[in-house]
This record gives structure tokens, C-alpha cells and sequence, in this order.
């Protein structure tokens, strides 16, 4: 067998990179199609995917805190958080700062539930998450000093700003602790990224002084 290379100028044009907002999308719509997967495999064995929520101050409901996002009690409790969530969604991953704001309110979503909610029950659901990207969008701009970002989240705030009250109890089948830190949460989120951003040395331009 023989190779050919063509010469230098023959070589074919690299492929383009899709831009953001088209990858930011199709995540958006594979997340989405995960959770309706799961939902579906959950409503086919009876729920009781559900079991593995989180559990209040057990040490073996510890792991609820990794799955409980990713489950629903029924199909209106997850299309209740994905008419909002797919929007939040991908407007974080045009970010570009997705997995670690999503793993930080996860992780502190969780743990708030953990630590605060009922005896006895068990907590499933993605709105902890979705509070968090809400926030976290919401205020990022006033941490990063950027008037775009400022009135992005206030545009933000007017259409979603009204589930914010989810943070305090009102219905005990409703967990206000997932909304409350998940919230929190974001916030920390977007101060934490725009500390180590300032603490970040600025790039400087070839032949340019600093």
C-alpha cells in the first residue's frame, strides 16, 4: 500500500468550529432528552427511581445529593422545571463557565437539603439547579462590573424573577431548601468566578507594554 500527502496548498480547509450558540443548544437538547429518558424509565418501574432522593441527615441518603437533580416525582414536576431550566440551561453554557456553576450548585443544593429539610423525606428534583443558574445569571454582571451582563439579568429577573419566592416554604410537598440554596448557591457562583477572574493576570499584547 501507498500513502499520498497532497502538497501544502491542496491540503483541505480545516473544518470550521460550530459556533457557541449552536453547541450551547444541541447540550441544552441532550440534556433535556436525558432527563426525559430517565423520567420515562422511571415512571415504567413505578418510581421507584425516586428512592435514590436525598435523605435528611443519613449518611447513606448522601449519595441522593449526586441523582436527586436528575429525577422527578411525575412528568409535571419535570416539565415544571425544564419550561425554565432549558432556557437557564443554555444560556449558562454560552457562558462558557457551565460545569463549574452547575457543580457548585448542585453540590451546595444538595447539601442544603441534606442538612435541612423534613425527617423522613425524600427530596428529588432539578430546581435546586435551576435557582442556582437563575441567580447566578441574574448577578453575575454586578460581580464582573459589566453593564451587558447587568442588563441581561435584569431582562433575566422580569420574566423568572417571580419564582424566587419558591425560596421560602410554603408547600411542605415543595422543597423550599433546594430553591433557597440553590439560589445561594449561584450567587456564590458568579462572586467566585469574578474574584478569581480580577485575580487572573491580564493578557498582554506582543510588543505591547503592559
Amino acid at each position: 500500500m501507498s500513502s499520498y500527502t497532497p502538497p501544502v496548498g491542496q491540503q483541505q480547509p480545516a473544518r470550521r468550529a460550530r459556533p457557541l450558540w449552536l453547541r450551547s443548544a444541541i447540550i441544552t437538547a441532550g440534556i433535556v432528552a436525558v432527563l426525559v429518558v430517565i423520567e420515562a424509565i422511571d415512571a415504567a418501574t413505578r418510581y421507584d427511581l425516586d428512592q435514590n432522593g436525598i435523605e435528611p441527615r443519613q449518611v447513606d441518603g448522601l449519595d441522593g445529593i449526586l441523582w436527586a437533580p436528575l429525577l422527578h416525582g411525575d412528568w409535571q414536576h419535570l416539565f415544571a422545571n425544564l419550561m425554565p431550566g432549558a432556557v437557564l440551561c443554555f444560556l449558562v453554557l454560552m457562558t462558557q463557565r457551565f460545569l463549574i456553576v452547575t457543580g457548585i450548585i448542585w453540590v451546595v443544593s444538595g447539601l442544603g437539603v441534606w442538612l435541612f429539610a423534613a425527617p423522613y423525606s425524600v427530596t428529588v428534583g432539578a430546581s435546586g439547579i435551576v435557582f442556582g443558574w437563575l441567580t447566578f445569571l441574574v448577578v453575575r454582571g454586578l460581580f464582573n462590573r459589566d453593564l451587558w451582563q447587568i442588563l441581561g439579568g435584569l431582562v433575566l429577573f422580569l420574566v423568572y424573577g417571580s419564582i424566587l419566592w419558591g425560596v421560602l416554604p410554603s408547600d411542605p410537598l415543595i422543597s423550599w431548601q433546594a430553591h433557597l440554596f440553590g439560589a445561594i448557591a449561584g450567587v456564590f457562583a458568579a462572586w467566585a468566578l469574578a474574584a478569581r477572574d480580577r485575580r487572573r493576570p491580564a493578557a498582554t499584547t506582543p510588543g505591547v507594554a503592559p
